[in-house]
C-alpha cells in the first residue's frame, strides 16, 4: 500500500505546483487561516486516490467538513489528511510546505506519508514494521534518530508560532545544555528533520489539528522517535467533536532522560 499511498501524495504534490508557478488568489477561512486554490486541489486528488485505494476506510480531511463525533467516535481506522500543510509558506514561496496523508488506527496514527513537492522528496513512516524512509526522485534513503548528547541539543521550532512560552523554555534550556541550537522550520517539515537525524527536540507550545502532525508523527515514531503530551503521556486522535492537539512534544532519543528538560 505504501507505494500507492506515495503517488497519491507525489500527484497532489505536481496539482499544488501547477499553482505555485503560477499567480493564485488567497482566501481566509473561518479560524483566519489562508486557503488557496492549491489546497482545493490537492485535496481532490488525495481523496480521489484513497477512495479508489481502500473504498472502504472514511476519510477526514482539512479542507472537507468532517462527519459528527457521534460517527467517527465508531471508526478504528481511517485516513487523516492535511492537503497543504504551511499554505502560509506557500503564499510566500519559501518552499517549506507538505502534503499529509496518516492511516490512524485505534486513535494513533500507523502509517504516515509526508510530501515535499519542491523538493520532490517524500517521507514515509510505517509504525507497524518500525521502518521510516525517505525518497528523492527514484532514490531511497532509509531513516533514523540520533541518539542525544549531555551537552548540545538541537531544538526545531516553528517558523510562525512561537511565543513567550516557547521563549522561557528556550532559556530554560541554556541553562541545561552547553550548546543549544535553533533550526526554524515551517509545517510538519520539523518532525521530518527529527526523523533523519538532524535534530532532537521540536516541542509545540501552541495550537496544532490531528491532521497538521499526523503523518508526520507516523514518520518520527516509525523512525525510533516519540510525541507526548507534556504529562507524559500518548498524543490520542479521534476522541471528541475538537481536532485540537493538546501541547506536546516530540523527541528523537526518547531513551535519554527528559525529564526536567522539557515543558
Amino acid at each position: 500500500m505504501s507505494d500507492e499511498v506515495i503517488d497519491i501524495a507525489r500527484r497532489a504534490g505536481d496539482a499544488i505546483l501547477e499553482v505555485y508557478a503560477g499567480e493564485f488568489d488567497v482566501e481566509t477561512k473561518a479560524d483566519n487561516s489562508p486557503l488557496t486554490e492549491a489546497d482545493r486541489r490537492a485535496h481532490e486528488v488525495i481523496v480521489d486516490g484513497l477512495r479508489s485505494l481502500t473504498p472502504d476506510l472514511p476519510i477526514v480531511s482539512e479542507e472537507s467538513a468532517p462527519p459528527a463525533f457521534a460517527e467517527r467516535r465508531r471508526w478504528h481506522r481511517y485516513w487523516l489528511v492535511d492537503p497543504l500543510d504551511g499554505t502560509k509558506e506557500f503564499v510566500d514561496r519559501n518552499g517549506e510546505f507538505t502534503v499529509n496523508i496518516a492511516l490512524i488506527e485505534a486513535g494513533e496514527p500507523v502509517f504516515g506519508v509526508v510530501g515535499v513537492p519542491v523538493r520532490d522528496t517524500v517521507y514515509v513512516g510505517d509504525c507497524r514494521e518500525r521502518r521510516a524512509w525517505r525518497t528523492d526522485g527514484e532514490d531511497t534513503t532509509p531513516l533514523a534518530t540520533r541518539s542525544m548528547s549531555d551537552d548540545a541539543v538541537s531544538v526545531v521550532a516553528s517558523r510562525r508560532h512561537g511565543g513567550p512560552r516557547l521563549e522561557r523554555y528556550l532559556e530554560r534550556l541554556d541553562e541545561s545544555f552547553a550548546v543549544v541550537t535553533r533550526v526554524h522550520l515551517g509545517s510538519s517539515l520539523k518532525f521530518c528533520i527529527l526523523a533523519e537525524g538532524g535534530a532532537d527536540l521540536y516541542p509545540r507550545l501552541g495550537p496544532t489539528s490531528e491532521w497538521d502532525i499526523a503523518a508526520a508523527q507516523a514518520v518520527l515514531v516509525a523512525a525510533g522517535g516519540e510525541v507526548r503530551r507534556l504529562d507524559g503521556g500518548p498524543l490520542v486522535y479521534n476522541t471528541g467533536e475538537s481536532f485540537l492537539n493538546p501541547d506536546f512534544v516530540a523527541v528523537a532519543d526518547p531513551d535519554y532522560p527528559w525529564q526536567g528538560k522539557l515543558p
